[in-house]
């Protein structure tokens, strides 16, 4: 089993000895950003990757590789094993980095595992649609606060709606900046720079539970109060311009999820916590309804995000998965 995120160090991944102690073999595989998410560039990234599969396969002996999709990584590997089935990412390379790509290893089965459905849906539905100033961290607009008793919750339907589409009109409005200030910046000589980003803990899913059910607990994200979180940098809180087009752009990023996973032929498995406070059951099923393969199979089962909550939480969701590779392999 091999697992790679865009930032976190997977190398000393929780689900490591759980299946190691089941006779699977784990590796917790790092790319060059890890640690330097603001600089990311996903073509790059699944280069990485295959040397970590290329080693499994040539110097481990493995006979067969389970990719493991895991939180931010589902969209990482699962654009990793969609560019070896059939690449796409060749005009963004040189002609020596387009060879690597197209010589990637497949994986024989897929795990997606609590995963975002990409890096931009993953972003934008937790932005705070209230921004009315990207260099201002206090400049918001209260008739869109979340937090804005007003407001709710619990949400109506119609502020939901409205909701929902500022966080795509945000998006879209540092897509636009984005690609203006890099024109302005070649034209002066300058590659590119840096730029912040404030309030990005806004999903409304985490503070009303009616929305998207579960049996998550409420009023919670991944750092705790969502109302603190918000206005504390976290998430994409610094990045390059091309990285930003790269990885978080709705319009621009070939981190989204679905076509990637549109062009699976291989079996797999998607488990999602129920207790999971970033990552929800319309997601889980999303990417089960994207996977392309005829093979699939999702479960959705007790537990919190890392499965932290309690120790049989992890002995099921590994007995889970074991088994499943046990059948298919």
């Amino acid at each position: 089993m091999i697992a790679t995120h865009y930032n976190v160090d997977f190398s000393e991944h929780y689900l490591a000895p759980y299946f190691a102690r089941r006779g699977i073999g784990f590796l917790g595989w790092n790319t060059r950003y890890r640690g330097f998410e603001d600089q990311f560039l996903l073509e790059h990234a699944v280069i990485d990757i295959g040397v970590g599969m290329d080693w499994l396969r040539a110097e481990a002996g493995v006979e067969a590789i389970v990719i493991l999709g895991n939180s931010g990584g589902g969209s990482l590997m699962g654009a990793y094993q969609a560019e070896a089935i059939a690449p796409t990412l060749t005009d963004r390379l040189p002609a020596a980095a387009q060879d690597a790509l197209g010589a990637l290893r497949k994986g024989d089965l897929y795990v997606s595992f609590n995963a975002h459905q990409g890096r931009p849906e993953v972003l934008t539905d937790w932005m705070d649609a209230s921004v009315t100033d990207e260099t201002d961290p206090v400049a918001t607009d209260p008739a869109l606060d979340p937090f804005n008793p007003d407001n709710g919750p619990p949400y109506s339907a119609e502020f939901q709606a409205t909701y929902r589409a500022a966080q795509r009109a945000r998006n879209q409005r540092i897509t636009d900046w984005a690609k203006v200030e890099l024109q302005r910046l070649n034209a002066a000589g300058i590659p590119d720079r840096l730029f912040p980003m404030f309030r990005c803990w806004g999903d409304i899913r985490c503070i009303d539970p009616v929305i998207d059910p579960s049996d998550r607990a409420p009023g919670q994200c991944y750092r705790g109060d969502p109302r603190i979180a918000n206005r504390t940098p976290s998430i994409g809180r610094v990045n390059t311009i091309k990285t930003w087009l790269n990885m978080w752009s709705l319009e621009t990023s070939p981190c989204r999820g679905a076509p990637h996973l549109a062009k699976f032929d291989t079996p797999a498995l998607v488990v999602q916590g129920m207790g999971d406070t970033g990552v929800f059951p319309s997601d889980a099923r999303a990417i089960f309804e994207f996977i392309g393969s005829v093979d699939k199979r999702i479960e959705l089962i007790a537990g919190a995000h890392y499965f932290e909550d309690l120790a049989i939480n992890r002995e099921n969701a590994a007995d889970l998965v074991t088994s499943w590779i046990r059948e298919k392999l």
